[in-house]
Order: C-alpha cells, then sequence, then structure tokens
C-alpha cells in the first residue's frame, strides 16, 4: 500500500486510487435517501401515469439501479463493484408534493457502497426531473444522504432523523 493508511493521496500528495485488498471482506449494505418537491398537479401527473414522456416513476427507478452499478465511471477513484442487490423505491408523497426516493445496494467485499446508494438515488431523483421539466421548471431536488450504512470497520450507522 502507498501512501499511509487507506487515503486517496499517495506520499507525493497525488491522487489515487485505495488500495482495500488487505481489507476483510464483509456483507456492506448502504441506504440513501432524496426527495424531489414539484408542483401538486405535476405530482398528480406522475402518480396518474399522464405523463407525455411515460412511465416517470419506472423509468426513474431504473435509471437510479443502472447508475449504481456504474458509479465507478461517474465519481472519480470509486473502485468497480459487484453488487449483489440494488433497489431504488420511489414514493409519492401527496401532502407535500413531493417524491421521496430510497437507494439500498448491497455486496459483500472489501469497501462500502455507499457512493453507490449515493448515485443510484441522485439519478433517480435527475431523472424524475428530466420526465416533468417540461410541465414543472420549478422542481427542486434535495436532502440527500446517506440514510444507513453497516459492515467494514466502521461498522454500522444510521443518521439522525431529518
Amino acid at each position: 500500500m502507498t501512501g499511509k493508511g487507506l487515503t486517496h493521496i499517495d506520499e507525493h500528495g497525488e491522487a489515487r486510487m485505495v488500495d482495500v485488498s488487505a481489507k476483510e471482506v464483509t456483507e456492506r449494505v448502504a441506504v440513501a435517501g432524496a426527495s424531489v418537491w414539484m408542483k401538486p398537479e405535476t405530482l398528480r401527473m406522475v402518480i396518474e401515469g399522464t405523463a407525455k414522456k411515460g412511465d416517470v416513476l419506472g423509468t426513474a427507478k431504473l435509471a437510479g439501479i443502472m447508475a449504481a452499478k456504474r458509479t465507478h465511471e461517474l465519481i472519480p477513484l470509486c473502485h468497480p463493484l459487484q453488487l449483489s442487490h440494488i433497489d431504488v423505491t420511489l414514493q409519492p408523497v401527496e401532502e407535500a408534493s413531493r417524491i421521496d426516493v430510497r437507494a439500498t445496494c448491497r455486496l459483500a467485499g472489501r469497501t462500502g457502497v455507499e457512493m453507490e446508494a449515493l448515485t443510484a438515488a441522485s439519478v433517480a431523483c435527475l431523472t424524475l426531473y428530466d420526465m416533468v421539466k417540461a410541465v414543472d421548471r420549478g422542481v427542486v431536488i434535495g436532502d440527500i444522504r446517506l440514510v444507513e450504512k453497516s459492515g467494514g470497520k466502521s461498522g454500522h450507522y444510521t443518521a439522525p432523523e431529518a
């Protein structure tokens, strides 16, 4: 291992991918969340499936899953991972005029899956925006966060309630 410990900086101050080969293989799970706010009439269109671009929720779910699998191509220095499970859920919350997104990624490996879960949630949100932007330019994406993670040396983490 070059540099000192698990760091993205080598002994010359240059960015590098962390060498995780000495780390123990453990079951690792990460859950990320995000929310997308839109006009009530836009949310109704999404729920009813009447958007001109088609199935907004199904497309956003698929985009999130595909993004998780390609995180290493999007985020510099991320390891390519063999994810064993990816789940993306999109839950409309009519009284708040938003859609809550939750992405869960799992594997047995030497490095965590937080970036994969966060990427899945983010891309699902961006896809929601893309699918409705023609009728609602005021869509807001926010609250992208790690909700929970388990496995690895750092153990279990649960985010405080927002």
